[in-house]
């Protein structure tokens, strides 16, 4: 038998692929949880140090790696999660999960399948993602978003669920429903994908074109525009809220910085936009739409946040 080796000592190592290929589930199992791409990729990195500091006996012993992988970056992203808390009290504005494009793979459940849950306490694949998902999810508990998450989205059962976060799985039961609860009460009926980008095609002709009257239009009444620049350039310290304060806002956005080109993107698997200077993304703008009008608009800034944008 080949021994089991840790990367970069020259050794073959026959488990080391199915060790690695369980790497994109969990840094997709920890942008859930954190919000952050960044913060996802150094929980990945700590969980695989931990891997390979057991001796190759004790690797050997563990009966499922990818079990042991998914608890160990769980429970890394639960302690994380309660100092973030702390973290972002000294943060600069508002807080906005971090933005993703288009081509990131996600995926659903887990490797090999797993126990069998009602569909209707599920939320889809996409719905996982997107940002609306996402700051829902900044108002859970720790416990409450490690549980939904696992549970709803990747499928683990509430007995898992219980050994990672170190509740009953009658506990772990109640910070699902919980969750769930808070989740689908921030939801909106779900506007079709393709309306959705004509809203916000019409939206970015509105906004270059300076229309105050036509972005009025497209906004909510009480619609809601948070941008997040992290205290590294210049953003909206509070929400900016009402159609007309938000169009008047962005309309002398555009005038001041004339020289932005907008273009249409996803953003978290929806319909977005990313604002350029000199072929450089400086804003990705995420929105939610309700009734034809869209209720939220996420402006991140911050240029740490807007690495996945820069890269390549």
């Amino acid at each position: 038998m080949t021994t089991p080796s840790g990367p970069g000592d020259g050794r073959l190592d026959p488990g080391l692929s199915a060790i690695m290929s369980e790497r994109r589930q969990l840094i997709n199992l920890a942008y859930r949880l954190l919000g952050s791409l960044a913060e996802a990729e150094d929980v990945v990195q700590e969980t695989y140090a931990r891997w390979y500091a057991m001796s190759p006996q004790q690797r050997e012993g563990i009966e499922s790696p990818g079990g042991w992988l998914t608890t160990v970056a769980s429970r890394i992203c639960l302690d994380l999660l309660g100092s973030a808390r702390a973290r972002r009290e000294h943060y600069v504005g508002e807080w906005i999960p971090e933005p993703l494009p288009d081509g990131t793979e996600w995926i659903s459940g887990r490797w090999g399948g797993g126990a069998t849950v009602d569909p209707a306490d599920r939320v889809t694949l996409d719905e996982s993602v997107n940002m609306a998902f996402l700051v829902v999810l900044e108002s859970m508990t720790p416990a409450e978003r490690v549980a939904f998450i696992l549970h709803d989205v990747f499928r683990y059962s509430f007995a898992e669920v219980a050994e990672i976060v170190g509740r009953t799985p009658a506990a772990c039961r109640q910070l699902a429903s919980s969750a769930r609860r808070r989740m689908r009460a921030s939801q909106a009926p779900a506007t079709p994908a393709a309306r959705r980008a004509d809203i916000v095609r019409a939206f970015r002709q509105a906004w270059e074109a300076k229309d105050i009257d036509a972005l009025i239009g497209l906004l909510a009444p009480d619609a809601t525009a948070t941008g997040d620049g992290g205290g590294l350039v210049p953003a909206s310290l509070h929400p900016v809220e009402g159609a007309e304060q938000i169009a008047r806002f962005l309309a002398e956005r555009a005038e001041a910085v004339p020289d932005v080109t907008i273009l249409e993107c996803t953003v978290n698997g929806q319909p977005g936009l990313v604002a350029q200077m000199g072929g450089v993304p400086v804003s990705v703008l995420a929105f939610d739409v309700a009734d034809d009008r869209i209720t939220r608009i996420w402006a991140v800034l911050n240029p740490d946040k807007l690495r996945p944008w820069t890269a390549g």
